[in-house]
């Protein structure tokens, strides 16, 4: 087969098959530390934000501090208010 009955047969090949085209979607991952709630924030807050913590601990001492576990971090209430966030191990 000569060259050019070889380029005109991949130059049809070419035009007849689909063409496909790809978008790339660059999807911005967070940090736990991005993750965790700000000091100040309220219990109803966090959980709309977080959803449900897997364990709840009561509140104990005075003030009264209660402990909500999520997956990465733990998240410290003095009543109702989040006083710090700790990253688990």
């Amino acid at each position: 087969m000569s060259t050019l009955h070889t380029s005109l047969l991949a130059f049809a090949l070419s035009l007849s098959s689909p063409i496909l085209t790809a978008e790339v979607i660059d999807i911005p991952t967070r940090t736990v530390e991005e993750t965790m709630p700000e000091r100040g924030i309220s219990m109803k807050t966090v959980r709309e934000q977080l959803g449900e913590p897997m364990q709840i601990e009561s509140a104990i001492g005075k003030p009264p501090i209660t402990r909500w576990h999520y997956p990465q971090f733990t998240v410290y209430f003095e009543r109702r208010f989040v006083i710090h966030a700790v990253k688990s191990r």
